[in-house]
């Protein structure tokens, strides 16, 4: 098992193979400033060597957002103030990206707003549940500014060419029930729902054979991100047979036998 650092900004419990992730900036609705991003990038990478890590949640805490993305302060005044921009969006690419590299299934638990720089980190995890009243955008436009991260891509991937354009060009939001319609969530549930359905999700992950979902999770991603689909069939066979040699497969197909 992981040891796990002691964070400023963020917080990790590690209970009963569940690693749950929170922001705590809730003065700031979670804003995702350079101390977080991180905070964040270097608790993912401790999660990544807990094997015993069935899935992780990532939430913000309070009621009000889950992140209302980058610390704007921080981008403020002429250009030559900000010779270091380039290198600091590489990194911020490479943090948004620990949460779909990651071992386990990631959760984000929308709790509120989810806009920019926090829309952007959601989007990279695996599956997304937000209360009804959450509002989702990507109003860059509005300070000057375009989406970077990576997250372009990865929004076309989960919404689609047009609906990514609309959000982004715009600048506008969308509610949850918006966001579930698109694809952007998986679930929009009740405030007081919020925390039985992600414990469903989660009760699931680990009702399965725990290696299979991890090499599932590893094929889908291959596959998520070539166009190549040969590759990916030459990888999800590899993982297959990875699979079917461990003997995980062999005790749950026995079991399985054993229960008709």
């Amino acid at each position: 098992m992981a040891r796990y650092s002691a964070y400023e900004s963020i917080s990790v419990d590690v209970n009963e193979g569940v690693a749950t992730l929170e922001f705590h900036r809730p003065d700031v609705y979670n804003a995702l400033n350079d101390d977080v991003m991180l905070d964040v990038s270097r608790a993912f990478d401790e999660i990544q060597l807990d094997r015993d890590v069935d899935a992780v949640v990532l939430t913000g805490e309070g009621e009000d957002a889950f992140s209302a993305g980058a610390d704007i302060s921080e981008y403020a005044g002429p250009p030559e103030e900000h010779a270091h921009q380039e290198d600091r969006q590489e990194l911020f690419y490479e943090m948004y990206r620990k949460p779909l590299e990651c071992h386990a299934p990631v959760i984000a638990k929308i709790n509120g707003y989810c806009v920019g720089g926090g829309l952007i980190l959601a989007m990279f995890c695996d599956m997304r549940v937000a209360v009804e009243d959450a509002k989702f955008g990507v109003p860059t436009a509005n300070i000057g500014q375009i989406p970077t991260g990576g997250s372009n891509h990865r929004a076309i991937e989960l919404v689609g060419e047009a609906k990514a354009k609309e959000l982004v060009l715009t600048a506008g939001f969308v509610d949850a029930a918006e966001a579930e319609r698109i694809g952007l969530v998986n679930h929009a549930v009740p405030r007081e729902e919020l925390d039985s359905v992600v414990q469903e999700i989660v009760d699931g992950i680990q009702d399965t054979g725990r290696q299979a979902v991890k090499n599932s999770k590893r094929a889908l991603n291959y596959a998520a991100e070539t166009s190549d689909v040969e590759s990916a069939r030459e990888f999800e066979a590899d993982l297959w047979w990875e699979q079917f040699a461990s003997d995980e497969r062999q005790r749950l197909v026995d079991e399985f036998n054993e229960g008709e």
